[in-house]
């Protein structure tokens, strides 16, 4: 096996299932059909998978494009090796209520958290104005 600096190792990789988890969260499934020396990413066949608890749920996406720089993480998924989860599978919506509910409750304690700083006449600063320093 040859070393290939950067994305040029990659290519070995191309037309392999990976999973692809991105900077906002979003974890991609699907098959790799391009890289370019950015590590820009090309999916076939890609399916959006969302965890929530012990259940998950895979949204169809087709075609996907992704920009290297959001890439956190990519690995290739062995297909010969049998599926031992113990997450449930569920339908497209439900797993994107749940996934609702879930967003709604961690807003819910934040507003708490923000109540209870304030308070205690503490304040956190608003993610807008972090950029400004």
């Amino acid at each position: 096996m040859n070393y290939m600096p950067g994305t040029a190792s990659l290519i070995d990789d191309i037309d392999k299932k990976h999973l692809v988890l991105l900077r906002d969260g979003r974890t991609l499934i699907g098959f790799l059909r391009s890289i370019d020396q950015f590590a820009n990413l090309v999916f076939h066949q890609t399916v959006e998978r969302i965890h929530v608890g012990k259940k998950f749920g895979d949204i169809p996406r087709g075609i996907f494009i992704v920009r290297g720089e959001n890439v956190v993480l990519l690995g290739e998924i062995d297909m010969d090796k049998p599926c031992d989860t113990v997450l449930q599978q569920v339908s497209i919506e439900e797993i994107l209520e749940e996934q609702r509910l879930q967003q709604q409750a961690k807003q819910e304690t934040e507003k708490a958290k923000v109540t209870a700083l304030k308070d205690r006449g503490l304040s956190i600063p608003k993610a807008d104005n972090l950029d400004e320093y």
